[in-house]
């Protein structure tokens, strides 16, 4: 039997989520469990793939399938597909596995032609709806198919609305309506050198084409990256039979969710527009009525409504996110997927779920996207500055947290304002997915129209970024690029802030606070503290940052990068003065000066980590980073220590390095200067030394050695270290334990992994620097050209963001096997920025690692991915 590719919705099931696509799964699963939807079908979202294996061609045999299904739903519906009789109309809309709001396109009303609209105006005895219908249809066709933008036609509607004297789109006239089709068609044919299509088939297979299309458009890439979203998933397609919100005022579109998606509250939230399609509603072009309204207009459909949203929500066990339609007084649901939420919202919902009974603690743990936690720990308004701050509008408050900038009126100046290191507020009549890229950019966004269901709103809750929508006192001409509001005129080079938790406008740039983590936060955490398996640490170089790692749930360092503690002003010169010697007692002397001052950064260490381990990663910079470049700088030094100007230009010119990342860094130092060693040495032990006996503790101090290919490089530092630590131990008569290991950063370091494992207490996982050595391009440089890359699908996402397991991951696995064939208790982890990133985190659980270090605000989030590895993948 051939392939199949299109598939009724009666044929499908949740399971099939990968083939028809998220959307497409519900729709089949809200069939199999009696919820009133249209009936339609899925194109796969392999038949996706195969378009694009195809050099973007959907074959004769998908095309003669499409329409023998559609002979099917003709069947069903008892509707003919551009029949003179009982026209059968369709929606098209796109259905990838992941949820990806707004990103791709949707085409509504298919299948009206000149023919059809005359036929649908006759038997429903409304000319009004039946040609309101088809303009619809003309402009999302040319828009989404033909690419002819809809601000065009939107254009013509509005001077139309002008010459009739009238509002809103709702008090033009059938006759009214039927002229602007005619004009719609006459510009289409201007632009398009053609007819506007009249063929449903033909429509139909246009319009699928468009949406796998959709699948690599700009905004859907730029999505998908933020999201780990692969590019080989595709996406499906979903024709399904339209019903009918515009047909008067017994008819209407609403979306709704089952909880509040912007605080969690167990109440449903819901938005509707009476004759009006869903397009109206999410597109912000009317601001809609609250759900409650409709218990008042038609009692019975409200009561219908709640019954089938709870339904819904006890069958997903998950908050859902739906779209309905009121046709003529009938309730229809169009879709329903887990709903997007803010990160306290998720929180909240995740937390009374499990006091329900409705999900356990483990399916709580995988309810919450953990870049979300990201959210909860930044800033919020200072409350006393802000009394300071006059409100000069208020809208809805569409997505918490508190942002400040100075205004920027289209998303391509957001984008470049912010390249350019300016905070901006993104503010816009009503935001549309072209501008996802802006909105990433600003700090906040401000829409003057718009409900809490917006493209602006569900767009800015996903990513985390403050949001006020529908601020309709505000005045916007993105033309002239000012914002006027109760008669004062706002420029670009205004500051304003936004409250995206009270939907609250203010004037000015608001001072903000570090925000309180409490409630559910704590409850929730501690469940993933009780899952996981893998330890979580931090990356830190200053007892505030290790303060606030304890405070987020850091159990230890994984690295403290020395050559940190050097750059402050107090220690460059001295530390310049050491680069510059040139003898080992000139090194010596400055070395000596250095001590104290190291000792004091461990021991401020250790105390702000309460007796949890600390790894100390041994000097690992390029040595031309301390080196001044200004001439007084250079002068200063030269005076100090006793040299000629042109002396001193002549050692800074031999340590020039042509590629110092690669040079004389890491291990290689100590080789060449082992007094370097011996001074890092003295200043871990004795402090480790000290903080015990004065706290009573039992601070174990791991050692690391950087940049380590060769295991007799490990060794010669090795025996440096425990020289020197060994002999102040038995100096002061004292018992510590210290391990002495190394940072795995390079491929050869992977592949003799067994031989280094003999000489080494611990791996670290230094992924900046193996990504960096595996690939061959630098971190710093690679941002220039990788944008090609991925533009053009060779990469589908940064690999210094998100661990590369197909390459880097490899070096990695063997490091982990071979290391642990020699000494099977050997300890493992990770402190490269991969240690933050959830799918990364995944695979160091899943290899048996540890633990995982990150910076501090990226603990709780590796916390909560470290849980969620164990409950999809548990360690024996």
């Amino acid at each position: 039997m051939s392939k199949k590719y299109v598939y009724l919705f009666s044929e499908g099931d949740a399971t099939m989520k990968n083939l028809l696509g998220g959307k497409g799964a519900n729709l089949a699963e809200m069939t199999n469990i009696g919820i009133p939807i249209p009936m339609g079908f899925t194109v796969t979202t392999e038949a996706c793939n195969k378009y694009y294996d195809d050099e973007k061609v959907i074959t004769p045999e998908i095309i003669e399938e499409i329409h023998a299904t559609m002979n099917k739903l003709e069947e069903v519906t008892g509707k003919s597909f551009g029949g003179t009789v009982n026209p059968l109309l369709v929606s098209v809309r796109s259905g990838a596995r992941a949820s990806m709001p707004g990103m791709m396109d949707t085409i509504l009303n298919l299948g009206l032609n000149d023919e059809t609209v005359e036929v649908v105006a006759k038997e429903t005895g409304n000319e009004r709806f039946a040609y309101d219908s088809y303009r619809r249809f003309i402009m999302m066709f040319a828009d989404v198919v033909m690419d002819v933008d809809k601000k065009d036609f939107e254009e013509i509607l509005h001077e139309m609305k002008e010459e009739k004297g009238v509002e809103l789109d709702t008090e033009l006239s059938a006759e009214d309506l039927k002229e602007l089709v005619v004009k719609f068609k006459n510009y289409y044919k201007e632009r398009k050198g053609e007819d506007f299509p009249q063929d449903p088939k033909a429509q139909l297979i246009e319009s699928i084409t468009a949406v796998f299309r959709s699948w690599d458009n700009p905004r859907a890439n730029v999505y998908r990256r933020m999201n780990d979203i692969p590019s080989s998933w595709g996406t499906a397609v979903n024709v399904q039979e339209m019903v009918f919100g515009n047909k008067g005022e017994t008819s209407g579109s609403g979306v709704a969710f089952s909880r509040n998606p912007a605080t969690g509250e167990r109440k449903i939230f819901a938005e509707y527009l009476m004759n009006a399609q869903g397009e109206d509603v999410v597109a912000g072009i009317r601001t809609p009525q609250p759900i409650e309204e409709l218990e008042k207009q038609m009692p019975e459909t409200y009561n219908q409504f709640v019954e089938i949203v709870n339904k819904l929500e006890n069958h997903y066990h998950d908050m859902q996110d739906m779209e309905f339609t009121i046709e003529e007084g009938k309730l229809f649901f169009l879709q329903t997927r887990n709903g997007k939420r803010t990160a306290q919202a998720a929180l909240k919902i995740a937390v009374d779920m499990v006091e329900e009974g409705l999900v356990t603690k483990e399916q709580a743990i995988l309810m919450m996207d953990p870049k979300q936690l990201d959210t909860l720990l930044h800033p919020a308004f200072d409350t006393e500055e802000m009394k300071k701050h006059e409100i000069i509008a208020t809208g809805l408050p569409a997505s918490p947290g508190a942002a400040t900038g100075k205004i920027a009126f289209s998303a391509l100046e957001a984008k470049e304002r912010h390249e350019a290191g300016e905070k901006v507020i993104l503010v816009r009549q009503e935001t549309s997915p072209e501008d996802i890229e802006g909105m990433i950019a600003a700090e906040g966004i401000l829409t003057v129209r718009g409900g809490m269901t917006s493209h602006a709103a569900v767009v800015a809750r996903g990513m985390g970024a403050c949001c006020v929508a529908g601020a309709g006192a505000i005045k916007v001409d993105e033309k002239n690029k000012t914002m006027t509001v109760n008669g004062k005129v706002y420029s670009s080079e205004d500051y304003i802030s936004l409250d995206g938790s009270t939907g609250d406008v203010y004037e000015g740039n608001i001072a903000t606070v570090e925000p309180e983590i409490s409630g559910h936060f704590g409850t929730f955490m501690s469940w993933a503290d009780e899952i996981r398996s893998l330890k979580v640490r931090t990356n830190a170089d200053t007892p505030h940052d290790a303060a606030q790692a304890i405070k987020f749930g850091a159990e230890g360092i994984g690295l403290t990068r020395t050559e940190h503690m050097f750059f402050a002003e107090d220690r460059i010169f001295i530390m310049r003065q050491m680069i510059v010697a040139r003898t080992e007692e000139a090194r010596r002397a400055a070395l000596e000066k250095l001590l104290p001052m190291q000792k004091g950064d461990f021991k401020g260490l250790y105390k702000a980590m309460e007796g949890h381990p600390v790894t100390v990663r041994f000097l690992d910079p390029p040595l031309h980073e301390f080196l001044p470049t200004k001439e007084k700088e250079i002068a200063d030094l030269a005076a100090e220590l006793k040299l000629s100007v042109a002396d001193l230009n002549g050692i800074i010119s031999d340590l020039h390095e042509f590629n110092p990342m690669m040079g004389h860094r890491g291990c290689r130092l100590s080789i060449s200067y082992p007094e370097i060693a011996e001074m890092q040495t003295r200043a871990v032990i004795e402090a480790a030394i000290e903080v015990n006996e004065e706290m009573g503790w039992n601070t174990v101090p791991e050692i690391m050695i950087p940049l380590v290919g060769e295991v007799n490089e490990l060794k010669y530092v090795k025996n440096i270290v425990k020289k020197t630590a060994d002999a102040i131990i038995a100096e002061k008569g004292v018992e510590l334990k210290y391990l002495v290991g190394t940072m795995i950063e390079i491929p050869r370091a992977c592949v003799t992994a067994d031989e280094i494992a003999k000489e080494a207490d611990f791996f670290s996982f230094g992924t900046n620097d193996l990504t960096q050595m595996s690939f061959g391009f630098s971190r710093d440089d690679a941002g220039t050209f990788l944008k090609h890359y991925y533009d053009k699908k060779i990469y589908d996402f940064d690999p210094f963001a998100k661990l590369d397991q197909t390459g880097v991951g490899q070096f990695v696995k063997i490091a982990v096997e071979k290391g642990r064939g020699v000494k099977e208790n050997l300890k493992l982890g990770v402190c490269g920025e991969h240690g933050g990133d959830p799918s990364s985190v995944h695979f160091f659980h899943e290899n048996g690692l540890d633990y995982v270090s990150c910076s501090p605000f990226r603990v709780p989030v590796a916390r909560l991915a470290a849980a969620q590895a164990q409950v999809k993948n548990p360690r024996k």
